[in-house]
């Protein structure tokens, strides 16, 4: 197996991030929330952090454009574009939880080439660069099926728990741990803390970070629904959900699939993180 190099992500990014980073945590247990129209959360802090990237990103890579959730939310046109989740977790930033990130996605061909997922009160960062690997703090991160710590934990949503009912008969395949961070808990697959994770109604910025960091450390995906795959330029995606499974290895995908094929047979519940 080929070690991946240290990732060469341009330091005026980096810079970009560290400033979003470092607002957010001074804001942290400081910030009263709003209801958006969905029945989420926003506080001024995702507002903040939306425009600073937003516009930073616009500074670095000009006629690259940006799709974010407190922004424009269309597949941009542009050969290349970002999509952006500013402050993935509001409810746990809200409450006093700390654990939250920033999720940020190039993509090329409808796909992610760079995918940055930032844990600001960690203070780490998930780096993915397509066919060269993933690094957590600049260290590369095994493949989860070379692990062998795993707690035999999986993740599930707030709306995939539903699941469980379904299937009462059934005993559930591992620990259940709800991290409220959908990007995380897709992440947490391809960092080994858990074997499997279900996402019920993730929107394309929630995923599209973590979807090439599982896919660079060899994660096996399986969309229950719409597929990210093949977006189209103009394509609105407010109200597009892409339920998921992911696994560390293909045994475990199967072994979770009768849970997901519940999630898909569930009424449409409205997205709240």
């Amino acid at each position: 197996m080929k070690v991946p190099t240290p990732h060469p992500l341009d330091s005026r990014l980096e810079s970009l991030l560290d400033r979003v980073a470092e607002r957010q945590r001074a804001d942290f247990g400081h910030s009263q929330p709003d209801l958006k129209a969905d029945g989420s959360f926003i506080t001024a802090c995702d507002r903040w952090s939306d425009a600073t990237l937003v516009e930073g990103l616009a500074e670095l890579f000009p006629g690259e454009g940006v799709l974010s959730e407190e922004g424009r939310q269309q597949v941009p046109a542009t050969p290349a574009y970002w999509v952006v989740d500013p402050l993935d977790g509001t409810t746990n930033f809200a409450a006093g939880i700390p654990y939250w990130a920033i999720s940020m996605a190039r993509f090329e061909a409808g796909v992610p080439v760079l995918a940055i997922l930032d844990v600001p009160p960690l203070r780490q960062r998930i780096v993915a660069i397509r066919g060269q690997g993933a690094w957590r703090n600049g260290k590369p991160i095994p493949p989860p099926a070379l692990q062998l710590h795993n707690a035999g934990c999986a993740s599930l949503c707030s709306r995939s728990i539903r699941v469980l009912q379904k299937l009462p008969h059934r005993p559930f395949p591992g620990k259940i741990r709800l991290l409220g961070v959908a990007s995380l808990n897709l992440v947490s697959v391809a960092m080994g803390q858990t074997m499997a994770a279900l996402e019920a109604t993730p929107k394309i910025w929630d995923l599209a970070a973590a979807w090439l960091v599982l896919e660079e450390l060899g994660c096996p995906l399986r969309w229950l629904g719409a597929s990210p795959l093949g977006l189209q330029p103009g394509q609105d995606l407010a109200l597009t959900d892409f339920p998921v499974l992911v696994a560390n290895r293909q045994e475990t995908l199967e072994r979770f699939m009768p849970w997901a094929e519940a999630l898909e047979s569930q009424e449409p519940t409205k997205h709240v993180i």
